[in-house]
């Protein structure tokens, strides 16, 4: 993965995040198994905290279940702040690096 946005509703395969030098992944992990599934390499796992983040999620989440009918996205959907809070996020140390200098940059010029 290289860039844009990721969510997964389900559980990964093991050696996840291997290479991924851009983008956020959102990985569904209720009973708290990604992290020995995932390289660790070149990422860094948080929790959703953000609350435009959270919005994020919630949008492609929204638009998942619009689109196919998924119960498990309605699910999610009907106590999202509670579901939330079961949801890793996978940042690439360099990515995270580099939108955090571009912000500085930014604001320091405003």
């Amino acid at each position: 993965m290289t860039g844009g946005y990721l969510v997964c509703l389900g559980e990964t395969g093991r050696n996840f995040a291997a290479g991924m030098s851009g983008g956020i992944a959102f990985i569904y992990d209720p009973e708290g198994k990604f992290p020995e599934r995932c390289n660790m390499g070149l990422v860094g796992l948080y929790d959703v905290e953000d609350m435009d983040e959270k919005e994020t999620l919630r949008g492609f989440i929204q638009e998942h279940v619009d689109h196919t009918g998924s119960t498990v996205g309605q699910k999610m959907l009907n106590d999202f702040e509670a579901s939330v809070k079961d949801f890793v996020k996978v940042y690439p140390h360099d990515y995270k690096r580099v939108l955090e200098e571009r912000a500085m940059k930014e604001s320091a010029a405003a």
